[in-house]
């Protein structure tokens, strides 16, 4: 197996003393879980920082072993981290990611769509500008993975409506993707809900 990719790193996990098994989402080749060694050492650790974009080279010796990963930097969002709001979206959006799609399974859609969202947490004015792109994601992933399709939301939609329309998402993604398990990722949606609705108290 070779893999060389752009990829949206979605999850790092430790393993071992020094590396870290990693879960990068491709447009061609899905969701796809790797091994970097080195990971907890200084140079890389920038690089792993969940929504960055990394060239990555996956390879393994047969199917059934975990691919080892090479990586190198194409966009990061660390700048974003100590912002309250764009981290918590972008650790949103990640972690729903890696905790709900099937490994090996080609979302192209999905793909643009998580890089488009990404992009928008970082560069608009104000939660206001990228609320909105994340809950389109939101509504795709639902309907990529067989949950039927949202209404589409009106052209006027105001903020209390698209806080309204951001909890529905919660309660379906709670109840049908994440039921009874990664309590821990639903508890980083409601971080970023709170924050968001704080901005209209």
């Amino acid at each position: 197996m070779h893999i060389r990719a752009p990829a949206i790193l979605c999850a790092v996990r430790a393993h071992g003393e020094h590396g870290a098994v990693v879960r990068l989402l491709t447009a061609d080749h899905g969701l796809v879980a790797a091994y970097v060694a080195g990971a907890r050492g200084r140079e890389m650790r920038p690089l792993l920082i969940p929504g960055n974009v990394l060239d990555a080279d996956l390879r393994a010796r047969n199917d059934s072993q975990l691919p080892s990963a090479r990586i190198e930097l194409v966009t990061s969002r660390g700048p974003w981290l100590t912002e309250p709001l764009p981290s918590a979206a972008i650790g949103w959006a990640c972690a729903l990611t890696a905790a709900t799609l099937p490994e090996g399974y080609p979302y192209p859609a999905l793909h643009a769509a998580l890089g488009a969202s990404l992009d928008a947490i970082c560069h608009a004015p104000s939660a206001r500008g990228w609320a909105r792109a994340l809950a389109g994601y939101e509504a795709l992933l639902l309907r990529e993975v067989g949950y039927g399709a949202a209404p589409a939301p009106p052209a006027d939609e105001d903020w209390p409506a698209l806080l309204n329309r951001l909890d529905r998402h919660g309660t379906a993604i709670g109840n049908r993707l994440l039921a009874d398990r990664h309590r821990d990722v639903m508890a980083a949606r409601a971080i970023l809900l709170d924050r968001l609705k704080r901005m209209d108290a």
